[in-house]
């Protein structure tokens, strides 16, 4: 899944790569015409989580069909839209998500937007860690945080404290005045990395990876 435009999906898929794990990069904005989201206020966007979410359970078919391919081991990662997206096609009341033939056995989303899918009252058809920054004013962390109540310990989640959007990046934090969502709609919001967040989120990312897909493959 995307972050906001495909280069930002391929720099993340780097750390599971480095552990041995094969990526798939689904690019649902290119064909559709579009470059990136990121300024593009909410009601103005061409691409929806709903494309978002087709997108993704076909290349989840797709990739269960490849005789190279553990169907058992397969888990679905995205960052801010991508994320946000994540939980669009982990979600277990949705009719194409019941009626997908395959489904990922764990998923992953960093810094993703709750707010929606915790009005919609989410629940996770997987396996979910969520990974936010404390500081987050572009996607903020507090419906996450009430998002990961419940559910039977399905839905986990880790809070990094003075991490900002992007804090798994390496970039320094800046304000990016031309994103026209968030928290304060109109003032920007920050995105950077954070060095301490970025280690951690890692390690979690890979133990959960781990954790839940090793188990499945025995």
């Amino acid at each position: 899944m995307l972050l906001c435009s495909i280069a930002h999906a391929q720099q993340r898929v780097e750390v599971p790569n480095a552990e041995g794990w094969h990526a798939l990069v689904l690019d649902s904005l290119t064909p559709r015409g579009e470059k990136e989201l990121c300024t593009q206020k909410h009601a103005d966007r061409m691409v929806t989580q709903v494309h978002r979410r087709r997108d993704a359970l076909g290349a989840l078919q797709w990739l269960a069909a490849r005789p190279d391919v553990d169907a058992q081991r397969i888990a679905l990662l995205g960052w801010s839209h991508g994320g946000s997206a994540v939980l669009a096609t982990t979600e277990a009341a949705d009719f194409e998500v019941r009626a997908a033939r395959v489904k990922p056995h764990a998923a992953v989303a960093f810094y993703p937007g709750c707010a929606d899918a915790l009005k919609a009252r989410y629940r996770p058809a997987a396996p979910l860690l969520l990974l936010v920054g404390a500081n987050d004013d572009w996607t903020a962390p507090q419906p996450c945080e009430r998002l990961a109540q419940g559910h039977g310990g399905l839905v986990q989640i880790e809070v990094y404290p003075d991490a900002y959007h992007g804090f798994d990046g390496t970039a320094p934090v800046r304000l990016r005045a031309d994103v026209p969502n968030g928290v304060n709609p109109g003032q920007g919001v920050h995105v950077g990395g954070d060095a301490a967040a970025a280690a951690a989120s890692r390690q979690r990312l890979l133990s959960f990876l781990h954790e839940q897909l090793d188990g499945a493959a025995r």
